[in-house]
């Protein structure tokens, strides 16, 4: 047998890709020793014990078979019920709704449904880190808005960006990497933009269950552009909520044609979600994460609390991460910020990997409070100048 290196053809797309910047932080974060780890969004509660019953419940009675492409019926009622609750029964009558693969499963299906070869797809600067990857996967071009000073998604914002080939604008709202949450009256600009421009807009929210009391809306409601616009494709999931990224569980909710294409394609890419952890969906909206969201608001005001009068940090008003702008007269870019912290056994994200623009880092703040209280202060002092040797002192 010739024993000599093969040489394969591997696809245009695939080289185009390089590996998320959040695992390649995490996994040199694996050579520390006990290292203060505020890299990854990993929920640190554990899941809700309903929620587990129920999905041992689907495991034993044999529910470990496929359920439909667009999911188990009374998952999918479950579902139903909960988006006509909280985004009102006009938009749950005319919204199909499927299950996913989880939330990046359902923004994948949503890309390669919208999106042909050379299509553009507007996407917030930061962004999450698969926007880009998945619109490359699509051959589309991923057009980054950028938002800073404030960090909303605005219309006034997104409207110059709009072109011929442009099919969608997605919104992350509570955003990763920065918590900001623009309000309803700002969403409901940015749906009525895309409704006249014909562009799809579609609402990533993944941490629909993580916005703090002052991101609610005055019926305590988190703003969303679907509220008030049914033609918003919504993508939510489960796995930041309740703890169980593992489970991989998602759904989307829209306009009817999008969705039955979404179904289409799922049929040959993810075929259908997990089907005993299904199960679970319906116990997870019977679940109260009032206490853990207040965890994370304390968590968040102690960042806020550790940068204050050290660093520039728009404050969070959802999900758990910040977005911490490295000062100018310390001349470090956010990687190399990154690397002094890593010194400092602290793990946190260079912005490079969520923008065009490596001037700040993002730490996630799911983590303990002793072991967050710990990170910030080591964080504070380099901030200040101090050297990363001593700060471990």
């Amino acid at each position: 047998m010739d024993s000599s290196p093969r040489s394969f053809h591997l696809s245009a797309r695939t080289q185009a890709l390089d590996f998320s910047g959040i695992r390649k932080a995490f996994e040199r974060g694996a050579q520390l020793k006990d290292p203060i780890n505020l890299s990854i969004g990993q929920p640190d509660f554990p899941v809700p014990s309903l929620l587990k019953e129920a999905a041992v419940a689907g495991i034993e009675s044999d529910r470990n078979g496929y359920s439909l492409t667009q999911g188990d019926g009374a998952a999918l009622l479950a579902v139903q019920e909960h988006v006509a609750d909280d985004l009102g029964s006009a938009f749950a009558e005319d919204a199909g709704i499927m299950l996913t693969s989880g939330t990046s499963g359902g923004l994948l299906l949503a890309m390669m449904a919208l999106l042909d070869p050379g299509d553009e797809i507007i996407i917030p600067d930061p962004w999450f880190v698969a926007y880009p990857a998945m619109a490359r996967v699509c051959e589309a071009k991923a057009v980054p808005c950028p938002l800073d000073p404030d960090y909303r998604m605005t219309a006034q914002k997104v409207a110059p960006l709009i072109t011929p080939r442009t099919r969608a604008v997605l919104l992350n709202a509570p955003a990763n990497p920065t918590g900001v949450l623009p309000t309803q009256e700002e969403m409901d600009a940015l749906a009525r933009l895309c409704r006249e421009r014909g562009v799809v807009l579609i609402s990533d929210e993944i941490y629909d269950a993580f916005v703090f009391p002052d991101g609610l809306d005055e019926q305590g409601r988190m703003p969303s552009p679907a509220r008030n616009d049914p033609s918003v494709l919504v993508i939510r999931g489960f796995g930041k909520s309740y703890g169980c990224t593992g489970w991989r569980l998602g759904y989307a909710a829209g306009p009817a044609p999008i969705i039955d294409q979404m179904r289409k394609l799922q049929q040959f890419v993810y075929v259908c979600p997990p089907t005993p952890l299904q199960m679970a969906i319906p116990a997870a909206f019977e679940v109260d994460l009032s206490p853990v969201v207040a965890s994370y608001v304390r968590r968040r005001n102690m960042v806020m609390e550790a940068f204050d009068g050290v660093a520039e940090v728009p404050r969070p008003e959802g999900a758990f991460y910040a977005w911490v702008r490295v000062p100018e007269e310390l001349g470090l870019t956010g990687t190399a910020l990154t690397e002094l912290a890593m010194q400092a056994n602290v793990i946190v994200i260079p912005g490079g990997v969520f923008s065009n623009a490596d001037t700040h880092i993002r730490l996630s703040y799911a983590t303990s409070e002793a072991k967050l209280a710990q990170g910030l202060g080591r964080l504070r002092a380099i901030f200040r100048g101090i050297d990363p040797e001593k700060v471990r002192e």
